[in-house]
C-alpha cells in the first residue's frame, strides 16, 4: 500500500509520496509531448522521441515515430487512473 496522497489547502496543493510525484511527472510529460508534437522545443535535451520513450515507463507500451497521439492517449488513461486512486486530504 502506498503512502502517497494529494493535500489541498489555502496555500496550494501538495503531492506527497512517490506515486503522487509520478502523477505530476506524467502530467508534465503529457504536456511536453503535446508541445513537441506541435514543433515547440520544450528544452534543449528533450525531444519528441525522448518524451515517448519516457511515456513507456508509465504505459508499458513502446511507441514509434508518428505515435505521439497514442502516447498522449495512453498517458491520459494512466493519469486519470492514478488521480482517482490517490487519497485526498484537506489542509
Amino acid at each position: 500500500m502506498s503512502d502517497s496522497y494529494i493535500q489541498t489547502g489555502v496555500g496550494g496543493t501538495m503531492f506527497a509520496g512517490n506515486d503522487a510525484v509520478h502523477l505530476v511527472r506524467a502530467t508534465m510529460l503529457r504536456s511536453a509531448i503535446k508541445m513537441a508534437k506541435s514543433g515547440m522545443m520544450i528544452t534543449r535535451g528533450m525531444t519528441l522521441t525522448k518524451g515517448m520513450k519516457m511515456a513507456e515507463q508509465y504505459t508499458g507500451k513502446k511507441y514509434k515515430r508518428g505515435q505521439a497521439d497514442a502516447a498522449i492517449t495512453d498517458l491520459t488513461v494512466w493519469i486519470n487512473t492514478m488521480n482517482a486512486a490517490l487519497p485526498r486530504k484537506e489542509g
